[in-house]
């Protein structure tokens, strides 16, 4: 098999269940965004650090189900309907249960009251690195969902949701170390 298909060189890009658009896209630059999300909370997993292996697990899941948000966005839109929740298709659930862990987390490390610096912890640093990478996806939907684009309500909401759940657990991963915005 090989890796390059040239069917790109002309700058468009395929979309999931057929037609090509341009690279250049907002939905294209959203899956971007998530490819990128991916990539640095593989970051994470491979240096588990102060989270340990539910962390390690926790964060395989996410990046499992950024695919099931890549697809949802990159699906033709006239072929929406052969998408499966889950699997190509972004759920209620998954927002769901994006929120019963953030919840859990939460009770488990109450949030302190101000802002802090990361960096303190590799493990947590990265886990901002994904976040602001997440948010940046989610700008990106929102912007092609003002353009016109189709766009699934649930995984804009699974975006926003994973940001917020990703910002916890860096917390986690700090610990009590992150100094404040301001003394």
């Amino acid at each position: 098999m090989r890796v390059y298909t040239k069917a790109g060189d002309d700058g468009t890009t395929g979309r999931f269940l057929g037609g090509r658009v341009s690279k250049a896209d907002l939905v294209v630059e959203a899956c971007g965004d998530v490819d990128e999300a991916v990539a640095v909370l593989g970051l994470v997993r491979a240096e588990p650090g102060r989270g340990g292996a539910r962390l390690g697990e926790e964060v395989l899941q996410r990046q499992r189900e950024l695919f099931v948000v890549a697809a949802d966005l990159a699906t033709n839109p006239a072929h929406r309907d052969r998408l499966e929740p889950g699997t190509s298709l972004v759920t209620d659930e998954m927002v769901t249960a994006l929120e019963h862990l953030i919840d859990a987390l939460v009770e488990q490390r109450p949030l302190r009251p101000v802002f802090v610096v990361p960096g303190s912890e590799p493990v947590s640093a990265r886990l901002d690195h994904a976040r602001t990478v997440v948010r940046r996806a989610e700008r990106h939907v929102v912007a092609a969902r003002a353009e016109g684009h189709v766009v699934g309500e649930a995984a804009l909401r699974y975006l926003n949701r994973l940001s917020d759940l990703l910002f916890v657990m860096a917390r986690h991963a700090a610990g009590e170390v992150e100094p404040p915005s301001h003394d």
